[in-house]
């Protein structure tokens, strides 16, 4: 069962603290929620690992939705974290001092528009004068709109009914709305409900892209960290996509949210993460624009504003490991005879063979220069 979160209550910072991450520090505080190659990452403790020879720590805390995450990024309550199209441009609208630092392309169908039990609506038409549940400045706010606009609607022919996921799913299992937008893995969990139907998927609709923040105080004066995160997250995203099976596992393991659902949502999902290439700041731009069109953002925000564009200087800091395989430990690595089709990538296999060879020892030193072998 997934319960709503208010995560801002536990996490207080004052505007010293929030000053003070301007300066290089030693622990790295990342924001994730409820699905994607984050929380891979966790379980396999990759960005530990990865962080580990920098002397940088890695802290964790969940949200169940990206605005109140990015809020407690411009709080200075956290140095990283994911999110998807919508909440950083409300944050930009907010004068939030963030940083764009890399998106994974959209290519999924991870989000859709849900009827409940006994719907009679048919096409995006019929929302017309109903109850439209969506958490507002999320990503299901934009695909709300751009449905809308698809069918030659706006949001003031709709009634919105602006919820959080857990209760949003509260209202639709109630029947209480006649329409929900919303993502994965609560999609994944609804969808399955008896007498529930797709009214429309995201592919159909719009690209959505995900991105991962950084505050710009701290991606500026820690690039190295920075750059070293993206790295083994990509090594992490090329991973799952061969390993599903494990993926499955691992998301569901590491959220409570069942294993059937988790199966369902990585079905669907693509796992890749690239820097923000012009096309993708374009399309995070037609977001914006259309936000400020509708009146739901005061002013224009410029999106090419707050990319991150890290510097060459910082690249021979960052501590590498294996070229395509994530930096993780061999017993970390989920077995893949037993589970998956796809064997180990053969640099990985030759980087679990090195750190075997040393695990009797179980220093860091002795682990750390094995996988830098690789």
């Amino acid at each position: 069962m997934i319960t709503r979160r208010n995560v801002l209550r536990s996490l207080p910072v004052s505007a010293a603290a929030a000053t003070a991450r301007a300066e290089p520090v030693r622990q790295f505080r990342i924001g994730y929620q409820k699905n994607g190659i984050l929380v891979v990452a966790r379980q396999l403790r990759a960005i530990e690992n990865r962080l580990r020879p920098l002397g940088v720590s890695v802290t964790w805390t969940e949200f169940s939705f990206g605005p109140p995450l990015l809020e407690a990024l411009r709080l200075g309550s956290l140095d990283f974290g994911t999110v998807g199209d919508t909440p950083p441009i409300f944050a930009q609208a907010a004068h939030a001092d963030l940083l764009y630092v890399a998106a994974v392309s959209s290519g999924s169908s991870s989000a859709a528009i849900l009827l409940p039990t006994g719907s009679s609506l048919l096409t995006l038409a019929d929302l017309k004068g109903k109850r439209v549940a969506f958490a507002r400045g999320s990503a299901a706010h934009n695909l709300t709109v751009a449905a809308l606009e698809k069918a030659g609607l706006t949001l003031s022919d709709i009634q919105p009914i602006q919820l959080a996921p857990a209760d949003a799913a509260a209202a639709f299992t109630r029947g209480s709305v006649d329409a929900w937008t919303i993502w994965d893995p609560y999609y994944a969990i609804a969808e399955v409900q008896p007498g529930v139907r797709t009214l429309a998927k995201s592919s159909d609709i719009t690209p959505q892209n995900s991105f991962y923040l950084s505050s710009r105080a701290y991606a500026q004066a820690n690039a190295s960290v920075i750059e070293a995160v993206i790295d083994e997250l990509a090594k992490v995203a090329s991973w799952s996509n061969a390993h599903r099976g494990e993926v499955a596992q691992l998301l569901a393991d590491g959220t409570g949210v069942p294993l059937d659902a988790m199966q369902r949502a990585v079905a669907r999902s693509t796992y890749v993460i690239g820097p923000m290439t012009g096309e993708i700041v374009r399309q995070q731009q037609q977001v914006a624009d259309r936000f400020q069109r509708l009146g739901l953002i005061p002013t224009h925000v410029d999106i090419a504003d707050i990319t991150w564009r890290p510097t060459a200087r910082h690249r021979h800091e960052v501590p590498r490991c294996s070229h395509d395989a994530p930096c993780l430990p061999a017993s970390r690595w989920p077995a893949s005879s037993a589970t998956s089709r796809t064997p180990l990538p053969r640099r990985a296999r030759q980087c679990g063979s090195a750190s075997r060879r040393v695990s009797r020892s179980c220093s860091l030193q002795s682990r750390t220069a094995a996988w830098k072998r690789c």
